[in-house]
């Protein structure tokens, strides 16, 4: 295999420290001036934009707004239940918390039958209240009887 042979050239280039070193000589650097023009350029573009943004954010949001209020109201009740649920999770790891829980929920359904469901003027009560409560959520009126 026949070896290629390299030749090794010097650089005519010098650094700017090099420059500096000399004695005498200060050495100024200016980018150049196409560059200066293209940075301004980019510039009006970015404060053209900006300038436009709230124009253009406003007529979005006035657009899109039942939209992003619905959106925005499932993100948060996701985020209510998933802290409720971390609560929740750290309270029944503190001990005789959750019994204590479990005898306060068995205690208050022993009252929940004991006072709406074991006779039928109670039932009928319950029934009365159910369908008020129905009517105060959807609006509309009770027949009066």
């Amino acid at each position: 295999m026949p070896e290629q042979e390299f030749t090794e050239t010097a650089s005519k280039e010098t650094t700017v420290a090099e420059i500096n070193s000399q004695t005498g000589t200060i050495t100024k650097l200016q980018p150049p001036a196409q560059s200066q023009d293209e940075w301004q350029k980019y510039g009006e573009q970015i404060s053209s934009f900006l300038a436009t943004l709230p124009e253009y954010l406003g007529s979005f949001f006035n657009q899109y707004k039942q939209p992003l209020i619905t959106v925005g109201l499932i993100v948060g009740s996701i985020v209510g239940v998933k802290v409720l649920l971390a609560i929740l999770d750290a309270l029944n790891d503190i001990p005789l918390v959750a019994p204590t829980f479990e005898l306060i929920g068995i205690g208050y359904s022993a009252w929940f039958v004991y006072r709406y469901l074991l006779k039928a003027s109670t039932r009928k009560e319950l029934t009365t209240e159910i369908t008020t409560l129905k009517s105060q959520v959807v609006g509309q009126q009770i027949p009066e009887a």
